[in-house]
C-alpha cells in the first residue's frame, strides 16, 4: 500500500491494518521530511483521542490529513503506532 498526495508518497508498506475502511501505515513507514505536528485533535468513542499531522510536500500543506492515536483504548490496540489518512490523501495497492 501508499499514501500518495501531490505526487509524493507519503507512506508505503504491506503490513496496514483497515478499521472502518482506513487503512492504518506503520508509523515508521512514513516519510518523515512530509508531516509536521498539528495541534489538532478529536475523539472517538471507542477508538480514543486523535492526534493529526499537517502534510507538506514543497510549498503545498494539507492540514490536518493525517492522523494517528497515541494513547488508543483497548477496543483499537490493534492501530497503536500506526497512521491513517484523508484530505485528498490516496491510498493505493
Amino acid at each position: 500500500m501508499r499514501a500518495i498526495w501531490n505526487d509524493t508518497v507519503l507512506a508505503e508498506s504491506d503490513d496496514t491494518v483497515v478499521v472502518e475502511g482506513n487503512h492504518y501505515f506503520p508509523a515508521d513507514s512514513l516519510r518523515r521530511d512530509c508531516f509536521r505536528d498539528s495541534d489538532h485533535h478529536s475523539v472517538c468513542p471507542w477508538k480514543g483521542t486523535a492526534s493529526y499531522y499537517d502534510v507538506v510536500v514543497g510549498d503545498a500543506v494539507n492540514a490536518q490529513a493525517a492522523w494517528y492515536y497515541p494513547h488508543p483504548k483497548e477496543a483499537a490496540a490493534q492501530i497503536a503506532g500506526r497512521v491513517a489518512f484523508w484530505k485528498g490523501v490516496n491510498v493505493i495497492t
